[in-house]
């Protein structure tokens, strides 16, 4: 999407599409990056929107509407999850799908940035028309996914199963003989059709390290430092795990039904198993207390981890935030306009590219695995997933200091700069 003139830039002020494009227009300024290339790397290659009919339990038909965003393709397949709520839309999936851009060519991967999804609310559907639903939806995807074309994965309330009848019905449209090759059409599959070892942890877990690795940078001890987490599901959850692992306490937890808070801290597997019992839900839990969804940034703690939405972190809560670091779990959990008053407190932002990559990294992994006839055992891949973390985090904190900029702005530029040296390198065809 191009934006060029004054009143299309403000009437993209508000929203993820705007905060990633000032983002990127902020650290391309600062490289002074090539014009021609910059004109390629502000606008999608390919904006898929599909409507498609679904029988409903009751024997209804109702219609969907289902989005897949290519941004870029130019260091390999796009690769990118899909997410099933309300607020998917046309524009959300174009911002998803940047950040997977820079988020892929960060972590040194050879993707490309692709997102998309279902605009509904998963939870005023049964199992069986979910999974109608998927199926379908992947039907009318067709051949615009692929192993070595565009890969998907899970996102916010998708998972493993989600995969599971993603690939079983690409797999379906495909000659017997083409079968066995198209296991990686899609990563964070179940470990029994293909999965890999660590891939429900690894963005989780990757939050966690990152958090580990700027604590050490700062020589700062995590045990018995306070965090916060917005989201519960799988990667508020596995960041929480390890860092209570670490000795840290997790004090007050929001999701999509409240918030929750104990000052004395909110044993994490407790929770886990509370929630499981209680369709998913942290409200009423025992050992912690009903606390206004307004006031749950502005809670005393050291760390705060977004790990839901969008846009959660803004202008008007961003002054109140205590915390001195925010670990991104979520993409774009912080706006524009908020990260500037947190920088000018001293707040400490591990940015979302960063900071939650350990999901497409351990998608790659499980890639690899499917592509190349291999399996590898759980330690195996939570290794090579520290290995390639730190590695990333190291050359953001370097580019951050040398350069004296934020590690948003730093990671931006590591991920710009790549895209554009093999621009450079191959030229534009013709």
């Amino acid at each position: 999407m191009i934006v060029k003139t004054p009143e299309q830039k403000k009437a993209l002020k508000q929203g993820m599409l705007a905060n990633v494009m000032r983002q990127f227009d902020n650290a391309a300024d600062i490289i002074d990056l090539n014009p021609n290339i910059r004109k390629i790397l502000e606008v999608t290659n390919n904006e898929l929107v599909v409507h498609f009919p679904v029988r409903m339990d009751d024997g209804e038909v109702e219609i969907f509407t289902g989005y897949r965003v290519q941004h870029n393709n130019s260091l390999g397949p796009y690769k990118g999850g899909l997410r099933y709520h309300p607020t998917v839309d046309i524009d959300a999936a174009r911002a998803l799908a940047m950040w997977m851009t820079w988020k892929t060519s960060l972590a040194g991967l050879p993707y490309g940035g692709a997102k998309g999804g279902i605009q509904l609310d998963p939870t005023k559907y049964s199992n069986d028309e979910l999974q109608r639903i998927t199926r379908r939806f992947t039907y009318a995807l067709g051949d615009n996914i692929g192993p070595e074309l565009d890969i998907p994965a899970p996102d916010v309330n998708t998972n493993p199963q989600t995969m599971a009848w993603i690939l079983d019905t690409y797999m379906s449209t495909k000659s017997p003989a083409e079968r066995s090759t198209n296991m990686h059409v899609v990563t964070g599959k179940p470990i029994g059709a293909g999965g890999s070892q660590g891939r429900d942890r690894a963005t989780g877990y990757g939050v966690f390290l990152n958090i580990k690795f700027w604590a050490e940078h700062k020589n700062i001890d995590l045990k018995d430092k306070r965090f916060i987490v917005q989201g519960f599901g799988n990667v508020g959850y596995w960041a929480a795990h390890f860092l209570e692992k670490e000795g840290a306490s997790m004090i007050a937890v929001q999701d999509a039904y409240g918030s929750i808070v104990n000052e004395e801290g909110i044993p994490v597997e407790d929770l886990l198993a509370y929630t499981k019992a209680n369709k998913g839900s942290i409200m009423g839990f025992a050992k912690a207390e009903t606390l206004d969804n307004a006031a749950f940034f502005g809670l005393d703690c050291d760390i705060c981890i977004p790990a839901a939405l969008g846009n959660q972190i803004t202008e008007a809560n961003a002054s109140s935030v205590k915390a001195y670091l925010i670990a991104e779990g979520a993409n774009g959990p912080t706006d524009v306009a908020a990260e500037e008053i947190l920088l000018k407190k001293g707040v400490a932002i591990l940015p979302d590219i960063l900071c939650n990559s350990g999901g497409v990294i351990g998608s790659y992994f499980e890639w690899l695995q499917n592509r190349n006839g291999e399996i590898w055992q759980l330690d195996e891949v939570l290794q090579k997933l520290e290995k390639k973390l730190r590695e990333s985090f190291v050359k953001v904190v370097e580019t951050s200091e040398n350069r004296k900029i934020d590690m948003r702005t730093a990671a931006f530029i590591i991920a710009i700069e790549r895209l554009e040296e093999a621009y450079v390198q191959r030229g534009i065809f013709p």
